[in-house]
């Protein structure tokens, strides 16, 4: 064996025990808690797997607004996503994430036949107050369409246009150019 070899062999026994050194050393053992300690209560049924907390069930009034979040506006909004759907510039041409929605929206209308709803139309800022107007009417109309070709009854539905004169956002013209549905 050359010394090369055996210094090599040499540095190598050495590593090891001091990994050996290190891995018995007695570690300390942490300070021993003097709090109480609260009686465990049995959480595991007759097999063995953990048992079920007690909850008292839900009324069908409960599992109804669970599942469709009641017959109000934030209902509406929280079942369907949104109360609103967005329109292209200068546009009443339903998009695809508006028809989308408005589905979600039509099941939750049909879901309670008893509300009846106001379809407001919006615009942005730019443009006249009459043309504003005009277009805000034309978005609500598609709106109110498109839910009653999806079942909804028109008889439950009416529109109102308020053109530019009602800004989500001012300045926000994309958060503008919506139609808005408004449970009564």
């Amino acid at each position: 064996m050359t010394s090369k070899q055996l210094g090599k062999n040499i540095a190598l026994l050495t590593a090891a025990a001091f990994i050996l050194a290190a891995c018995s050393a007695k570690e300390t053992p942490p300070p021993e808690d003097t709090a109480p300690v609260a009686p465990v209560e049995d959480t595991m049924d007759g097999g063995g797997k953990p048992a079920m907390p007690e909850t008292p069930p839900m009324t069908a009034e409960q599992l109804d607004m669970q599942e469709w979040g009641g017959a109000t506006s934030n209902g509406v909004a929280a079942y369907a996503g949104a109360d609103r759907v967005f329109f292209a510039y200068d546009s009443s041409d339903l998009t695809d994430s508006a028809r989308a929605t408005l589905g979600k929206q039509a099941a939750w209308l049909m879901h309670y036949p008893r509300v009846r709803a106001t379809i407001e139309g919006h615009c942005d800022e730019r443009g006249t107050r009459e043309y504003n107007l005009a277009l805000g009417e034309r978005r609500a109309t598609a709106v109110k369409n498109y839910l009653i070709a999806l079942g909804v009854p028109a008889s439950r539905l009416k529109t109102i246009s308020y053109g530019k004169e009602r800004p989500a956002e001012p300045g926000n013209y994309s958060q503008n150019r919506r139609g808005v549905l408004r449970v009564q």
